[in-house]
């Protein structure tokens, strides 16, 4: 027992003897003169590491900056975007800032950049048919404009400019090297823009955007340089500021923990970078204010009304000239379907559908083409590519006589047999009314006929004993469904038109 623990000492010794030994061999490799970092981060366990970690070279630097002056709210969780609400009408203050390091950018100093100030929409389903909506806008509130600039309060801004069809966007330059703040004011509430107006219903985000550009060789203010957004909900005035309130309270209620999960209200506002507004001047044509664009109101719902010289909405021929590619067809080209959009009234979308062919078009759902256009001209585009027609309140036959003799004798009567006197058959037209009144009743019978209708004074029917009663609208209205009426025309008393007389 003693020699094994003798045995366990000289062991215990030799090792303290090794590790000492290679203690000092540690002392003498790394003293103070041959120590570097570099050489410890060159050891190959942390090369992996090392080759992960971005460059200062790499980290990308904004050339501007752009601080909208209002809190954003704090009821925004952790790694959301920031939302700011803004009142209707009112200036906010967003400053230009210049963020370039010495000897960025070389060519645009002491020269002015253009920066094109937006409100447009958050969400991606309305900027699809942002062309519309801002036209329904317009329709609504004539005159007015989504977006200002509030030029008294402005520093450092010249030649501004508004576009009379670009009612959401104004644009200037300015000097990056001076201060520089432009005052905007925002029209337009976050709830014109939703699908239905009750009350009580969120108002949809919107976005305000900055893009500036320099200017290129031709003098142009073309060159993209950089641009921010944020998100933003306008409300109606001193709206923005009671609905601060209410997030603030509701956040004071929650827990500490549940407050980690939440970003803090900041007194401003920080534009974030993103990709450049694409430009698009295609979507800003018709602008004339004498005709009345077609766009999804959230107030109007949008209907097909048939052209007034339209004896149907089924009917081909009759005398009456029709589209040749009412329906569009599956072989129809780019150009032609462009076209058949246009015919059919839904020229603000053919940007959106500038590369569909016919066949592209028709395999579209009613779900797609909702989604894509609104509710009321997703329905109706629908309806017109599957050649889903009004049905017509009333259906009636008519047959024009020939003269023959005097027109209050000898004639068949309408139900008595469908030949005339020389053995021709009398052959009827279809007359589809949509409203069921006197005039429609008129001018679908003048398109059939090729009649004037400006030469029509009135339309009778002969009643008993060959009297003639006046057609009126509450006539039409007991007219029973597919009726069968033979017609005549008779010269009015002062030889200034005609008279139409049904039997």
């Amino acid at each position: 027992m003693a020699w094994v623990l003798k045995m366990d000492e000289v062991i215990e010794s030799g090792l303290v003897h090794d590790f000492d030994a290679s203690l000092s061999g540690i002392g003498q490799e790394l003293g103070a003169g041959a120590y570097s970092m570099s050489d410890v981060l060159a050891l190959p366990i942390f090369k992996q590491e090392d080759s992960s970690l971005p460059l200062d070279g790499e980290t990308k630097h904004p050339p501007f900056q752009y601080v909208m002056c209002a809190a954003t709210s704090p009821a925004v969780k952790l790694h959301d975007e920031t939302l700011t609400y803004l009142n209707q009408g009112q200036s906010y203050e967003i400053r230009m800032l210049d963020n370039r390091k010495m000897g960025d950018m070389p060519e645009i100093t002491g020269k002015l950049v253009k920066s094109i100030i937006r409100v447009v929409f958050h969400d991606r389903r309305l900027q699809y048919t942002e062309h519309q909506q801002l036209e329904g806008w317009k329709w609504n509130r004539p005159g007015d404009r989504l977006l200002d600039l509030d030029i008294p309060m402005s520093v450092g801004i010249i030649d501004t400019r508004t576009n009379p069809s670009q009612l959401n966007a104004v644009e200037f330059l300015w000097d990056p090297a001076k201060r520089t703040s432009a005052f905007i004011q925002v029209h337009c509430i976050s709830t014109e823009f939703t699908p239905r107006k009750h009350g009580g219903e969120k108002g949809v985000p919107f976005r305000i955007q900055v893009d500036t550009f320099k200017q290129n060789e031709n003098g142009e203010y073309t060159d993209h340089l950089h641009s921010a957004s944020c998100q933003i909900k306008v409300f109606k005035p001193k709206g923005a500021d009671r609905k601060q309130k209410t997030d603030r309270e509701k956040m004071e209620k929650r827990t500490a923990h549940e407050k980690e999960k939440y970003q803090p209200s900041y007194d401003t506002t920080i534009l974030t970078e993103c990709s450049p507004w694409p430009d698009t001047p295609t979507a800003y044509v018709n602008s004339s204010p004498s005709t009345a664009p077609a766009f999804t109101s959230p107030q109007q719902g949008t209907c097909s009304v048939p052209d007034s010289n339209s004896s149907s909405p089924n009917h081909q021929g009759d005398g009456v000239s029709q589209p040749s590619s009412e329906q569009l067809q599956p072989s129809a080209t780019i150009q032609e379907t462009q076209q058949w959009l246009l015919k059919n009234r839904f020229s603000s979308y053919t940007r959106l559908f500038s590369n569909f062919s016919g066949a592209d078009l028709l395999k579209l759902t009613k779900e797609d083409l909702v989604q894509i256009c609104g509710a009321a001209d997703g329905i109706r585009l629908y309806n017109s590519l599957k050649s889903r027609s009004v049905r017509p309140r009333l259906t009636i036959y008519v047959c024009q006589e020939q003269p023959s003799g005097s027109p209050l004798q000898g004639q068949p009567l309408a139900g008595g047999g469908g030949e005339g006197s020389g053995g021709t058959p009398y052959v009827y037209h279809a007359i589809y009314l949509e409203e069921m009144v006197a005039s429609e009743v008129a001018r679908k019978l003048a398109s059939v006929f090729n009649i004037p209708f400006h030469q029509i004074n009135q339309v009778y029917r002969q009643g008993p004993t060959g009297i003639h009663i006046l057609v009126s609208d509450q006539m039409v209205q007991n007219f029973q469904d597919e009726s069968c009426f033979l017609f005549f025309t008779v010269k009015a008393e002062n030889g200034d038109g005609i008279h139409i007389v049904l039997k």
